[in-house]
């Protein structure tokens, strides 16, 4: 079933369990969602692939996420690139959508012709959860190992969650007769059900850096194994998943696992910026403070990173000063 380019399966993310290997996982697949992300930006190729990627990990990760929760990922590095951040938004309740944002930070000058990742360097993956008011944020993080965010990604659960974790990705531009190139993306995640804890457990960790197969033993280990040898099967094709169901590839790859399926989560872009957020942060800030941000032409500015929304407004406008002289 399709509708324009769009796929019935596009932009949702598929929960489901191998009932005879005790691990769980997420099939992902974002067309919509990645269009919505990119289209605001004009980043060079490298680093399109880079976001990507990283909305993919979000979309797999982030369907744990419960209702109005928050779950954002960020990568900090010394290379080219600065920055990814993404964020995604739970729905606000059962059947809504989740939401998900991303923008990168760069260094044009230092972009080579090198691999998407190897503009990166040196730095660290995060993970934060935000469960709404009342509630502590959580945060993890740990150093940047391995080929790509995905490693990454795999390398942040092992060592901070103790939980053996996989990725599989697949991004790029889908060039088909009749309709505008767009990006296409899918994964599939797989991870060994914690015996005690939960996926975001609020340990410190050992300190240890520690890899998938360093976790598990004996019966667990084998399963571990046997899942992973099946994964390394997948194709590129089937990931991005044109016309491939998120169920055939699971009875595909995992028919012996006796996969069980739930339902599946949709996701559509989305940003949290408005006005009424900008006023607000600057609602702080004295009527001396506001003056030191107005432009030439007398105006305070505001620009969104995720959306590139531009907001413009009177500087008398804002301030705890403007709210007092307003309630007056």
């Amino acid at each position: 079933m399709t509708l324009g380019h769009q796929i019935a399966w596009d932009d949702t993310v598929l929960p489901f369990q191998l009932d005879a290997s005790d691990i769980r996982g997420r099939v992902a697949r974002l067309d919509g969602v990645l269009d919505g992300v990119l289209k605001q930006h004009n980043y060079p190729h490298q680093i399109e692939a880079l976001v990507a990627e990283m909305a993919v990990l979000t979309a797999l990760i982030g369907q744990t996420m419960k209702l109005r929760w928050k779950l954002s990922l960020q990568v900090q590095a010394k290379g080219a690139v600065r920055m990814i951040a993404t964020d995604y938004y739970g729905p606000e309740k059962e059947g809504d959508l989740a939401r998900i944002r991303a923008y990168a930070t760069y260094n044009e000058e230092l972009l080579t012709d090198a691999a998407p990742f190897d503009q990166v360097g040196e730095g660290y993956f995060a993970i934060m959860i935000d469960q709404g008011k009342g509630m502590t944020p959580y945060q993890g993080i740990t150093p940047l190992e391995g080929a790509s965010l995905s490693d990454c990604a795999a390398a942040y659960f092992a060592q901070s969650e103790q939980l053996p974790t996989r990725f599989a990705l697949s991004y790029g531009k889908s060039i088909e007769p009749g309709v505008p190139e767009h990006w296409r993306a899918g994964g599939i995640m797989v991870q060994h059900m914690p015996k005690a804890s939960p996926l975001m457990a609020k340990g410190e960790g050992t300190g240890e850096v520690l890899q998938a197969k360093d976790l598990v033993q004996g019966d667990d280990e084998e399963n571990w194994r046997r899942v992973n040898v099946l994964v390394d099967t997948v194709e590129d094709m089937e990931l991005i998943g044109p016309s491939v169901p998120p169920n055939d590839l699971l009875v595909r790859l995992f028919n012996e696992e006796l996969p069980r399926v739930y339902e599946a989560q949709n996701v559509r872009f989305g940003c949290t910026c408005s006005e009424e957020r900008v006023r607000q942060s600057l609602s702080i800030y004295s009527a001396k403070d506001i003056q030191t941000m107005v432009t030439e032409e007398g105006r305070v500015t505001a620009d969104c990173q995720f959306c590139s929304a531009h907001y413009d407004l009177d500087p008398a406008s804002v301030g705890f000063e403007a709210e007092q002289n307003d309630n007056a």
